[in-house]
């Protein structure tokens, strides 16, 4: 094994460590080592833009210790500097949040030299030092904290918000990278409380900038004898929160729960607190957002189909047999019939998440899993005798829309 005496760990193995949590992947960075020591002691370099290596027996990443210096606007505007000169306090001093900022030495022993285990203590998620204005993705990345912490009783220093609202007024948000931004997103909606990452970009006013489709559903009201919350954005922060809740560290889940109400946002005033039409209104907006963060195909497809089609689920049993095949051939689920449980998934998080209703049943899931599994259970070749062409397609059809209502107990007809 390599002799790397000056090697700590670092980040989140120890920060999760002192917060009760299963750590996840090591880090370590390396004090007073060039990167030739680190190839003749066996490592192997993979970083670009800094000296980041793998041990050679475990595959752990070690990163020279190095300082960032601002350069320019946005994310990647910095200049790098690691030489063996760099103390750990220097590379402590350049991250983000205090407890993200803690050491230990192979032995255990602990350097905090801005008091992240205390701030852990106290359930406090406060910014390093004066640099933490340097790199606007902070913001995001404290909300996307807060997604998973706020669940653990964090809330975020008042002097990190004030920082982060100048952050927020200063524009540069709107110069991240997009698949940055979708990355703090996508880890935010697969975290505990996709709610608290919501609250904090709006608190600080990065809302707007960042998912502006999202922001203009504050505010908006809603039939209470439906949403007893009223807001939208208040419904929406319930249902991202269910959805993390029935899917636990499911994006995909989590992303179309998010944007399945967009629609409301542009109802007109007169109509309110009504939304008829709203679910088709919403795919304009939806697929603005999805061009703009460059988001997955995968991610949009169930987001689209959430968006359009939650209102017929909700009301699965007023369909006819054929209108309900026709709902699942749409979202093209005899070929992805993944899809259809994902589509019940979320629009069980739509009901439920809404005031008082975190516990309301939601037959109209199992429901339509039930009509896929009858409508799969027919399959071309039981129905293709003496057919060919088009004619084999619509006798598969009709057979389907048959065993749907067989298994509902309903005419086929009706």
């Amino acid at each position: 094994m390599p002799d790397i005496p000056s090697a700590y760990l670092v980040g989140g193995a120890v920060r999760d460590r002192l917060l009760g949590l299963t750590p996840g992947d090591r880090d370590w960075v390396v004090v007073g080592r060039s990167p030739q020591q680190m190839l003749d002691a066996g490592f192997r370099q993979v970083g670009r833009d800094f000296p980041v290596f793998l041990h050679p027996d475990s595959g752990e990443e070690y990163a020279l210790a190095r300082t960032e210096r601002k350069s320019g606007r946005g994310h990647a505007g910095f200049v790098v500097h690691a030489d063996p000169s760099v103390t750990l306090e220097q590379d402590l001093a350049r991250r983000d949040f205090t407890i993200n900022a803690i050491a230990e030495d192979p032995d255990g022993n602990r350097v905090d030299p801005f008091g992240g285990a205390e701030d852990i203590r106290t359930r406090t998620l406060r910014h390093v030092g004066p640099a933490f204005v340097e790199d606007p993705l902070r913001v995001l990345r404290a909300a996307r904290f807060m997604a998973r912490l706020a669940p653990l009783g964090f809330s975020v220093a008042a002097e990190t918000m004030a920082l982060m609202r100048t952050m927020s007024d200063s524009g540069e948000l709107a110069e991240l990278v997009p698949e940055r931004v979708w990355q703090e997103l996508r880890r935010a909606l697969g975290a505990a409380s996709p709610a608290a990452f919501l609250r904090t970009l709006r608190e600080c006013g990065a809302l707007a900038a960042v998912l502006p489709e999202v922001d203009a559903l504050y505010g908006v009201p809603q039939r209470a004898e439906y949403h007893p919350e009223v807001d939208t954005g208040t419904h929406i922060e319930l249902v991202c929160d269910m959805a993390a809740q029935l899917a636990p560290g499911d994006d995909l889940i989590g992303f179309a729960a998010l944007t399945h109400d967009l629609g409301k946002a542009l109802t007109p005033a007169g109509k309110l607190p009504a939304h008829v039409g709203h679910e088709h209104a919403g795919v304009a907006p939806l697929q603005a957002l999805c061009e703009r963060l460059k988001v997955p195909n995968e991610h949009r497809q169930l987001a689209t189909i959430a968006c359009r089609e939650h209102l017929n689920v909700h009301r699965l049993r007023e369909l006819r047999a054929a209108t309900l095949h026709d709902l699942i051939a749409r979202c093209d689920g005899f070929r992805k019939p993944e899809r259809i449980a994902q589509l019940a998934v979320v629009c069980e998080a739509d009901k439920r998440g809404r005031g008082g209703l975190a516990e309301a049943p939601y037959p109209q899931g199992e429901a339509l899993r039930a009509a896929l599994a009858a409508a799969m259970g027919v399959r071309a070749q039981d129905v293709a005798r003496g057919l060919s062409g088009p004619a084999i397609g619509e006798a598969l059809r009709r057979a389907r829309i048959a065993a749907i209502a067989a298994e509902r107990g309903d005419n086929p007809s009706g």
